[in-house]
């Protein structure tokens, strides 16, 4: 998995490098996210797990990283991040996960891991940019591929573990307000998609200032809600919190 998304990289890389830069607006955004988690997951129609309460799991915090291109009212975007939440809890009553009975008192170590890519296109609709200090209104199409790598309960000498993986296309909007010229700007964005009984909505909302040419500094809240239920494998969670980022854009 890693080899490819190398490899993708590299090949995003190579197009960006191959188009001149007068045409383009290219850059790479760095973030670091700082989510809360909750929810519930089931395996196998098993015991409904709180992630927090029955399992133990915490927020936890990591880097994100988007590479960005743009021509016109035409905006290409590639995101990048993993996730790594684990927890131990003492069982206070007998739980089913995957066909395994996990029995009350036992201790019980828990891991959820995920990694997700977009890959997202933007059409401005409505581009104000050259009055005052600028607005527009984007129609965002978007495939988020979720690769939940592994979730695991082991203890009580039980070990139980599930992964699935698959694409999620999701529709929405992206809404950017000039503040201060170049200067001071938001972006809030909004995307979503439900279909039989699953749903994945995720949205973001910040404020970005740039002390000089090519360089932004990011302030924002991110939220990513998820529901669905594929081989046999039901999970229902939201990670959401502030996150810092920093633009090089060129």
């Amino acid at each position: 998995m890693y080899k490819s998304l190398i490899l993708l990289v590299m090949a995003i890389s190579l197009v960006l490098v191959a188009v001149p830069a007068t045409a383009m607006d290219l850059g790479v955004r760095a973030y670091y996210w700082m989510p809360g988690l909750d929810g519930d997951i089931n395996y196998d129609s098993g015991t409904k797990l709180d992630l927090e309460d029955d399992l133990g799991m915490d927020k936890e915090s990591y880097p994100m990283v988007d590479i960005f291109a743009g021509f016109g009212d035409h905006h290409l975007l590639f995101t990048y991040y993993k996730a790594d939440y684990s927890g131990s809890e003492r069982l206070k009553d007998t739980i089913e996960f995957g066909g395994s009975d996990f029995p009350a008192g036992a201790n019980v170590d828990s891991d959820l891991e995920y990694t997700v890519m977009d890959f997202a296109y933007q059409w401005d609709a409505i581009d104000l940019e050259n009055i005052l200090a600028g607005t527009s209104l984007g129609l965002v199409g978007k495939v988020k591929y979720m690769d939940i790598t592994s979730a695991k309960l082991e203890g009580g000498g039980e070990s139980e573990e599930v992964d699935v993986s698959g694409p999620i296309p999701m529709l929405g909007a992206n809404l950017h307000v000039g503040i201060l010229a170049d200067i001071i700007e938001a972006r809030f964005q909004v995307t979503g998609m439900g279909y039989s009984g699953n749903s994945v909505v995720e949205y973001f909302g910040d404020i970005s200032y740039t002390p000089f040419p090519f360089v932004g500094i990011h302030a924002g809240y991110r939220s990513f809600a998820v529901n669905v239920d594929v081989d046999d494998l039901d999970a229902s969670f939201t990670t959401a919190g502030p996150y810092g980022a920093i633009t090089i854009g060129f």
